[in-house]
C-alpha cells in the first residue's frame, strides 16, 4: 500500500473543538498517524448546538474511526434516524403531511414505481404517488421500528442518528486522544500572518506562539482566522433562504421514542423535534423579518405545550451563507467558520465530514500542496450550493397561504438555474431522475429526495383535472415485498435498550 502521510510528518493546529473540531482532528490523526495534531479550545466559548440529528455519513465516519454504536451511543444518549417528517407545508388535502427516508437497498426495487406513478399523476392520471407508500423507511418510522435487521435480512438499510452534540464532541475528543492528538485549553489572542499571505501561528493570552503548517478554522460564526485573520470573503443566503434566528428549548420525552426528526412548519418558520433518550430537542428556526423573537418564544411554547413551563430558552442569531473559498493559504475553514446552512435536512455535520475528507484527498493528490486548491473550492462550494438548492426548494414550493411569511417564500425569484431546471422538468412531465442525473445534482440529493419532496407536497394537477386511471398493478405486490420486509425490524425503544445493555 502507498504511503499517503505527508512526509516530513506536518503539524496541524485545530482552533476550536466541538463536534466539528474534533472530527476534523479524528480525520487527520487517522489518515495521517504520523502528522502532530493540536486542538486548541478556549475554556470560555460553548457549543451553540443548533442541530442534533445527522446524515447516514456519519455512521460511516463511526466506522472508519472504530467507534461502536455500544460505545458511543448511550454515552451520547442518541437515537436512530430513518428519515425526517415534514408536517403542515402543504395544505392540499392528503399532503399535510410526508416522510422524506434516508435510502435503503430494498429501494432500487420500489423507487422506480414511485417515480412512475409521480410521472403519471403530473401528467394527469389519477393513480396513488404519495411517497410514504413506496420506500421502507417510511414504513419503519410509521411503525416507529428500528433500522437495524438480523444478518439474514438481504438488503443494507440506510439510518443516522440523533444526539446531544456536546456529548458527541466528548466522544470524538476521547478518540482524538487515543490517536495522539493533543488538547490545549487556551485563549488565542491573535493570527500571526506573513506576507505570503500565510499563516505562521497563533499567539495565546499567555504570550505563547503556536506554529503550524496548516490551520483548521473551527472557530464558529467567529471564524478567527479564515474571515477575521485572512480576509476570507462570506456569500450571505438571505436572497432566498431568509431565517435568520432560532429559539430553542428542551423539553421531556414522551412514551415514545420515534426513529425519525420532525420538522413543523408555523407561522414564519419551522420546528424541529428531535428524540434523545435523555429529553427531546426543540427549536424554532424563523425570519426576524416576520416575528420577533418573543413572539417566536411564545409561538414555539404554545407548539410544544409549555406556554407555563419555567424552562428557559435559548435564542440564538445564525449568519446564513458560506465563506468564498473554504481552503485560503494554510487554512481549512470548517464548521461555522465555513458556513452555515439552516439544519432542515441536518446538513451541518455532513458539510464537515466532507470537506475535511476532500481536503485530504486533494492534499494528499497534489504531493502535499496547493496544487489542487482551486479545483477542491470549486468542489465544496458546489455542495453548499446543491444543498441550499434543495433547502429553498422547501420554500418555494411550499402549499401554505395562511402567513405573508409562506407567501413570500412561494414566490422567491432568486432560484438556480439547476433549480429551476428541476421544476421545469417535474411541472412539464418530464423525467426527474434523468433530469437531476443530467445536472450532475445527485451526489448532493438523489432523485428520490427530489420526487419525495415535490410529490410530498402534493404539486399535481388540481383533482378536478385528473382523468381515472386504474392503479398500477404492481403496487399491489410493492405493499407485500415492503411489509414483509417489516417483519424482521423491531422497535426503537427495544433496540436502544439491547444497546444500553452491551455498553
Amino acid at each position: 500500500m502507498t504511503d499517503r502521510s505527508p512526509s516530513p510528518p506536518i503539524r496541524i493546529v485545530v482552533l476550536g473543538g466541538g463536534t466539528a473540531g474534533w472530527m476534523a482532528a479524528c480525520l487527520f490523526a487517522h489518515e495521517w498517524p504520523q502528522a502532530r495534531v493540536t486542538v486548541i479550545e478556549s475554556p470560555d466559548i460553548g457549543i451553540i448546538g443548533v442541530g442534533e440529528g445527522s446524515t447516514p455519513q456519519l455512521r460511516a465516519l463511526f466506522a472508519k474511526l472504530g467507534i461502536a454504536e455500544a460505545d458511543w451511543m448511550p454515552a451520547a444518549n442518541a437515537t436512530y434516524k430513518v428519515g425526517i417528517a415534514f408536517t403542515g407545508w402543504s395544505e392540499r388535502p392528503g399532503y399535510g403531511r410526508y416522510f422524506h427516508p434516508f435510502a435503503s437497498a430494498v429501494d432500487l426495487h420500489t423507487e422506480p414505481q414511485f417515480h412512475a406513478s409521480a410521472r403519471a399523476r403530473r401528467t394527469g392520471r389519477d393513480v396513488p404517488a404519495h411517497p410514504d407508500r413506496f420506500f421502507l423507511n417510511s414504513r419503519l418510522a410509521e411503525r416507529g421500528f428500528v433500522p437495524l435487521a438480523p444478518d439474514n435480512f438481504p438488503f443494507e438499510v440506510g439510518y443516522g442518528y440523533h444526539f446531544d452534540a456536546h456529548l458527541v464532541g466528548q466522544v470524538l475528543a476521547r478518540r482524538a486522544a487515543e490517536l495522539g492528538v493533543e488538547h490545549r485549553q487556551d485563549r488565542v489572542v491573535e493570527v500571526a500572518v506573513g506576507e505570503d499571505g500565510q499563516v505562521s501561528h497563533l499567539l495565546t493570552d499567555g504570550g505563547e506562539a503556536i506554529a503550524g503548517d496548516l490551520f483548521v478554522d473551527a472557530s464558529g460564526f467567529r471564524s478567527v482566522i479564515a474571515q477575521a485573520a485572512l480576509g476570507g470573503k462570506f456569500l450571505p443566503f438571505a436572497s432566498n433562504l431568509f431565517n435568520d434566528r432560532a429559539v430553542v428549548m428542551p423539553t421531556p420525552n414522551g412514551d415514545e421514542l420515534n426513529p425519525y426528526t420532525t420538522a413543523t412548519a408555523l407561522s414564519a418558520g419551522w420546528v424541529w423535534h428531535i428524540p434523545l433518550t435523555s429529553r427531546a430537542g426543540n427549536g424554532y428556526v424563523y425570519s426576524s423579518r416576520y416575528i420577533d423573537p418573543d413572539h417566536a418564544e411564545t409561538e414555539l411554547r404554545r407548539h410544544l405545550g409549555t406556554l407555563d413551563d419555567p424552562t428557559p430558552a435559548r435564542h440564538l442569531e445564525m449568519k446564513v451563507g458560506r465563506v468564498e473559498r473554504s481552503w485560503t493559504g494554510n487554512c481549512l475553514a470548517i464548521g461555522l467558520a465555513q458556513g452555515f446552512i439552516e439544519p432542515l435536512e441536518a446538513t451541518a455535520l455532513h458539510i464537515v465530514q466532507a470537506t475535511v475528507e476532500g481536503f485530504i484527498q486533494a492534499y494528499a493528490d497534489g504531493g502535499f500542496t496547493p496544487q489542487h486548491r482551486d479545483v477542491f473550492n470549486r468542489t465544496i462550494a458546489r455542495r453548499y450550493e446543491g444543498i441550499r438548492d434543495y433547502i429553498v426548494c422547501h420554500y418555494r414550493l411550499n402549499r401554505r397561504t395562511d402567513t405573508q411569511y409562506w407567501r413570500d417564500a412561494a414566490t422567491l425569484a432568486d432560484l438556480s438555474d439547476d433549480l429551476k431546471a428541476v421544476m421545469t422538468c417535474w411541472f412539464t412531465g418530464g423525467d426527474l431522475p434523468a433530469e437531476v442525473h443530467r445536472l450532475d445534482i445527485a451526489r448532493y440529493y438523489a432523485p428520490m429526495s427530489w420526487g419525495c419532496l415535490l410529490a410530498g407536497y402534493g404539486t399535481f394537477p388540481a383533482d378536478e383535472k385528473l382523468r381515472p386511471a386504474p392503479p398500477p398493478a404492481d403496487l399491489a405486490s410493492l405493499d407485500r415485498l415492503l411489509d414483509g420486509c417489516l417483519l424482521n425490524f423491531r422497535s426503537h425503544a427495544q433496540a436502544l435498550g439491547s444497546l444500553r445493555a452491551s455498553a
